[in-house]
């Protein structure tokens, strides 16, 4: 009964991840998506896109990366991937993490720790696709959208491409068609170059 008691509350810890507002809005919405709609979002934007990775990848094991890649911002709050990507950032939300995982029992939370380490290196072909992935949603809400984050934040054309571009490292054909309609965004007004 502990076991399940401590699998619960860690259900429950983790509903604060719809808390944690990100700073992109949703298609056709006026608010600020947050983490919890992301990682269901980018699940379903990863399963409908499995068959263009560049490499044979394990959808099950990617999913399970996505859904817990963005836990630690339960402590460590969102930002904006344009100047996230610090040491001290992702410190926090390791330790996030780590907090989080420790109300399940040891082995799933080591299983999941070291899902969310792999995501976080980028290095075997599923966390090459899941982090490729991951870039995908907040473009579209921003191509779709005004480019309403691009602008409230400055971000530029070149700032786009170069965070970016890891989606080619796992969907190249993808992020293809992307940087064409980010080019086209620049020729609409919705992105500075």
């Amino acid at each position: 009964m502990e076991e399940i008691k401590n699998v619960i509350d860690f259900i429950i810890e983790v509903e604060k991840l719809k808390s944690i507002k990100r700073k992109t809005r949703p298609v056709g919405l006026d608010r600020y998506e947050n983490s919890a709609e992301h990682s269901w979002h980018v699940c379903l934007t990863a399963l409908m896109l499995k068959d263009y990775a560049n490499e044979v990848i394990d959808i099950g094991r990617v999913i399970k990366m996505l859904l817990i890649h963005d836990l630690g911002e339960i402590d460590a709050g969102d930002k904006i991937i344009y100047e996230c990507e610090t040491p001290e950032q992702k410190n926090k939300e390791l330790a996030g993490v780590q907090r989080i995982l420790s109300y399940l029992p040891k082995e799933r939370a080591r299983e999941y720790e070291a899902l969310w380490t792999e995501f976080e290196a980028g290095e075997t072909s599923d966390s090459i696709y899941a982090r490729s992935i991951d870039r995908i949603p907040p473009i579209l809400h921003n191509l779709n959208g005004q480019g309403h984050s691009w602008k409230t934040h400055g971000i530029r054309l070149n700032q786009v491409l170069k965070v970016n571009s890891r989606i080619g490292t796992g969907c190249s054909k993808v992020w293809d068609y992307l940087r064409s309609q980010i080019k086209q965004a620049v020729d609409n007004g919705i992105l500075q170059k």
